[in-house]
């Protein structure tokens, strides 16, 4: 009985042995098995998906074999590896241990959206909402229910997004992704601020923020920036009214039309700086960090007006004479290529003037005609005066 035993033992054993041995066969020849795939693809993996779901899908779109195997494996070899939301790039000859790799690496694909200095919200939204690989919940909300959503009530949203180039993996929220903008632009802020000039004309960093995109909407020449605000810096300090166009066309809102007028220029919109001294209510546009630093360290100087050139740049004037002779120099004969500011780098997803700022002091006796009207403007029959600052 003792042999029979030790007999039956050894071939338990044996056994036992060839079946691990068929069993790490089996599981490394599936692992070793090419997906099966013709050409370069990508696989989705949703939001809460585990790893035994992805194996009979995958089955089920013919690109493995033998998902019990690979179910067996991960529970033994990797279980709590945690499996990652998003897209993962699946080539012909890829092996479902090399899809493994990637799904342990987190190797997912990634997409850019970039958000465009000088760009209001309603064109952060338009660009938002027609990315595709986004998730998108914020249809049909309006701008304060989208504060509301982002955790932020009360917050205008003018200005409160950084502009720059984030990354994502599909399936990430446009509040996720809204979020880490409206993040940053509060840490760039903040250490902005903690660096700034003395004697600055700002009761706390949100007014700051209104410079700086006046700044950036006035002039998209870095070296101009520091110049732009030290203008509007030493106006405030005189109590002088800024008189910049992007605040009236902001105020128009939607009945902007590419054209303001006389009556526009003396329409008193909380934002029209033409009607109001000091500062709008709100910024106009998104900011970035330059027209920040710009706004909080004014270059020294004495000008107190600027008129466009043409090609983006412009003259700076200490008093009016010589501003008037720069406008007449440079807007009463206008190149029939003329830009009060620069092109942009990007074109916005939604059509919006990049401003025009009014050129001609409003005490100039003749004011301009139809010919000379603001960039942009159709003929009209009122004109507005190219007032400058």
């Amino acid at each position: 009985m003792r042999r029979k035993f030790l007999l039956l033992l050894e071939m338990s054993l044996i056994l036992a042995g060839l079946a691990l041995g068929w069993a790490a066969w089996k599981v490394n020849s599936v692992l070793e098995q090419p997906l099966q795939v013709a050409q370069e693809r990508l696989l989705d993996v949703p939001s809460g998906t585990t790893p035994n779901r992805m194996f009979y899908r995958m089955q089920s779109e013919g690109l493995l074999d033998d998902p019990l195997w690979l179910r067996l494996y991960w529970r033994f070899n990797m279980a709590g590896t945690p499996l990652h939301t998003g897209e993962y790039r699946v080539t012909p000859g890829m092996t479902v241990g090399q899809l493994f790799d990637a799904w342990k690496r987190g190797d997912v694909v990634q997409y850019n959206i970039t958000l465009v200095e000088g760009w209001t919200f309603r064109q952060v939204r338009a660009a938002v909402a027609k990315h595709e690989k986004l998730k998108h919940t914020l249809e049909g909300l309006s701008d304060t229910e989208v504060m509301d959503r982002l955790g932020h009530t009360g917050v205008f949203p003018e200005g409160r997004f950084f502009p720059d180039t984030y990354r994502f993996v599909r399936g990430m929220s446009d509040v996720e992704l809204l979020q880490q903008a409206y993040m940053r632009l509060d840490e760039v802020l903040a250490k902005e601020w903690a660096e700034r000039s003395t004697d600055l004309p700002y009761r706390d960093p949100y007014q700051a923020l209104i410079m700086a995109s006046l700044v950036e909407k006035e002039t998209g020449i870095p070296q101009e920036r520091g110049q732009i605000a030290g203008v509007f810096v030493r106006r405030m300090r005189l109590g002088m009214m800024l008189q910049t166009d992007p605040t009236v066309i902001y105020g128009m809102g939607e009945r902007y039309n590419g054209k303001i007028t006389r009556a526009d220029l003396r329409e008193p919109t909380p934002y029209n700086t033409y009607t109001m001294t000091g500062l709008p209510p709100t910024p106009i546009a998104m900011v970035g960090r330059e027209a920040i630093h710009a706004a909080l360290n004014p270059s020294d100087g004495s000008s107190l007006y600027f008129v466009a050139r043409g090609d983006g740049s412009h003259v700076f004037s200490d008093d009016l004479d010589d501003h008037n002779s720069a406008v007449r120099e440079f807007q009463l004969k206008r190149r029939a290529d003329y830009r009060s500011s620069p092109a942009p780098r990007i074109e916005p997803s939604v059509d919006e003037h990049q401003g025009s700022p009014a050129e001609l002091d409003p005490q100039v006796a003749d004011p301009p005609t139809s010919s000379q009207r603001l960039e942009g403007a159709g003929t009209t029959s009122e004109p507005a005066p190219e007032s400058g600052r």
